[in-house]
């Protein structure tokens, strides 16, 4: 048997068989859309030596069958643009039978020249049968996935949008005397949210929430209640006000990107204040089980949450500066002519911060807001600064701001540390003091919370709390909370 036709027979299956059985397993980690993409057409040109290919060196592990696939058989063809074979793409099932045409096609070539003898023959006779349980396994795995894709795109939601959902349970236990009573009431509170998310360019999004939950936020009420809970309180026709698990559009935006450094949303509600920003600097935004946890200095007396409008600018790798407006919405708000429409709405926000980033040790950030909660023009000036500290598994980070009111001047500030990865990989121990600007009371909180994500669906937060968080009148109290975050 020739050396030439030896060649031939080991390389194809090396090479068009790692491109066939590479697709299937790539396509099957990112979908159909992966799929899709992958089977652009490309225009392609014979190569009749290996140098031709860029892409391709004497390095990689298949470089010896490519070579004589190109320079023997002529069975490889490359990218006319870029010269480049990109060895690593998904490879169609169109694309592997042209390449095993044009190597059969030379194998034919050597059969009619003489060049394959009685004994040749028996070898490749022998070769059939020793691979034809790997044949027949790659077979079944493409033709599997193929089945698979289609059940896909007949069953996919849409194809533009997805559906995120998040259920958020909060166990609160009070101990100690609260309000000069004992008080040994459990309360539960619990939130659901569902995010439609479309994109239209693959840079965008169009963000419908719907949202339900019951909360009257009576635990930890001067802290403003706990972080994944929502009031959903409304009033019927005879004036009597009811809550509970009420399904209303809580998120209504949209968000695009222009160019590499731009980014703008426009949104019908709940977006302001720190909904504009990239970051809240602070790691406890998030993993802390008490609202104060998320910089209250950005709430303190702004309003907003109706019509809003907010874009981002990057300045290099490390600085982003961030600026948005929110009006009220609903009566009094951005959408009531006898009230001055977008920017005469009767509570407002305005913000700007400026904030530098980075993947080492500071991230910190300034910040202005000006705005009003609902008062006859009674503006706030905050002024504030935020700052973490990175040490790899630990960090420490806090704020503090000022705030102007005229004739009344407050502060508030946070500081405090955690550890990443502590007892459990993926977990989050935080504790940290806040000082809650309240202009007569100053209520303040310290907080201790571990997350621990239980899987990728599941996350518990246990936390303890204490402070002066009834009704901002000087009975500090001990808390014990636990949270359950399920997340689609």
């Amino acid at each position: 048997m020739s050396n030439k036709l030896w060649k031939v027979l080991l390389a194809s299956p090396a090479v068009l068989g790692m491109g066939f059985a590479g697709s299937a397993v790539a396509a099957e980690a990112t979908g159909v859309d992966a799929l899709e993409n992958s089977q652009e057409s490309v225009e392609l040109a014979q190569v009749s030596t290996i140098d031709e290919l860029i892409d391709v060196s004497p390095t990689d592990w298949a470089f010896a069958a490519l070579e004589s696939l190109v320079e023997d058989y002529a069975c490889i063809e490359g990218d006319f643009g870029t010269n480049t074979y990109r060895g690593n793409q998904f490879m169609t099932r169109y694309e592997f039978a042209a390449g095993l045409n044009k190597c059969l096609d030379s194998i034919r070539f050597l059969l009619a020249d003489g060049g394959v003898d009685l004994e040749g023959l028996e070898t490749i006779q022998r070769l059939q049968e020793e691979f034809a349980a790997e044949l027949a396994t790659l077979r079944g795995r493409v033709d599997a996935l193929e089945a698979e894709t289609e059940e896909l795109r007949a069953q996919q939601f849409s194809t533009t949008t997805k559906l995120r959902g998040q259920v958020d349970g909060n166990l609160v236990v009070p101990f100690g005397e609260l309000n000069d009573e004992d008080d040994d009431v459990t309360t539960f509170n619990a939130r659901a949210r569902l995010n439609f998310d479309a994109s239209f360019t693959g840079e965008d999004r169009l963000r419908v929430r719907l949202q339900s939950g019951d909360d009257d936020f009576g635990a930890l009420g001067a802290a403003g209640g706990l972080a994944n809970s929502t009031s959903d309180a409304s009033t019927d026709t005879g004036g009597q006000t009811v809550s509970g698990f009420n399904v209303d559009i809580d998120d209504l935006y949209y968000s695009f990107g222009v160019g590499d450094n731009l980014d703008f949303i426009i949104a019908a509600n709940s977006i302001a204040t720190d909904d504009f920003v990239t970051s809240t600097i602070v790691p406890f935004d998030g993993p802390s089980v008490a609202d104060p946890g998320g910089p209250v200095g950005y709430d303190f007396d702004m309003g907003g949450g109706g019509f809003a409008v907010g874009g981002s600018i990057g300045l290099g790798d490390n600085f982003v500066i961030d600026a948005g407006y929110s009006g009220d919405q609903g009566n009094s708000g951005t959408n009531d002519t006898d009230d001055g429409g977008i920017f005469g709405a009767n509570s407002q926000s305005y913000i700007v911060q400026g904030s530098f980033l980075s993947d080492g040790l500071i991230d910190a950030a300034v910040a202005y807001l000006h705005g009003n909660d609902g008062g006859d023009n009674d503006f706030t000036d905050t002024f504030m600064g935020l700052l973490n500290l990175d040490f790899g598994n630990f960090f420490l980070a806090g704020y503090f701001a000022f705030h102007d009111n005229g004739d009344d001047d407050d502060t508030s500030f946070q500081f405090g540390g955690g550890f990443d990865d502590l007892l459990f990989e993926g977990s989050e121990f935080g504790v940290y003091y806040a000082d809650l600007a309240d202009y007569d009371d100053d209520p303040y909180m310290i907080e201790g919370y571990l997350a621990i994500p239980v899987n990728q669906y599941l996350t518990l937060t246990p936390a303890v709390i204490y402070g002066d968080l009834g009704d901002g009148d000087d009975d500090e109290n001990f808390y014990g909370a636990l949270r359950a975050t399920f997340s689609f």
